[in-house]
């Protein structure tokens, strides 16, 4: 497994733009897949973004496609979330996550590994 560290987080107003980081530890950062996820409050956990092992293929939740982009530096063990014209609906706590070669929208599975999260505030 691989230990997740977020970073990035912070009050925004509607319309502006955050980068998230998520820095891994572990030798083998280049094999896994990673992804965001992301819970507001009184709402499930859901996904955002997904990269596989290579960076060569993305996958985003409609409701941020266009907005966010999520790409990873594997010499920095290291992945990205950029998120622009931001709502307030984005809002949320927001979870880095890690499994071998991809990683499904609904989360890890029980080799996976997830970060603790940092917190994405968004005003209107």
């Amino acid at each position: 497994q691989v230990q997740l560290v977020e970073s990035g987080g912070g009050l925004v107003q509607a319309g502006g733009s955050l980068r998230l980081s998520c820095a891994a530890s572990g030798r083998t950062f280049s094999s896994y897949g990673l992804g965001w996820f992301r819970q507001a409050p009184g709402k499930e956990r859901e996904f955002v973004a997904t990269i596989n092992w290579s960076g060569g293929s993305t996958y985003y939740a409609d409701s941020v496609k266009g907005r966010f982009i999520i790409y990873r530096d594997n010499a920095k063990n290291t992945v990205y979330l950029q998120m622009s014209s931001l709502k307030p609906e984005d809002t949320a706590v927001y979870y880095c996550a890690a499994d071998r070669v991809s990683i499904p929208t609904t989360g890890p599975g029980p080799a996976g590994s997830w970060g603790q999260g940092t917190q994405v505030t968004v005003s209107s």
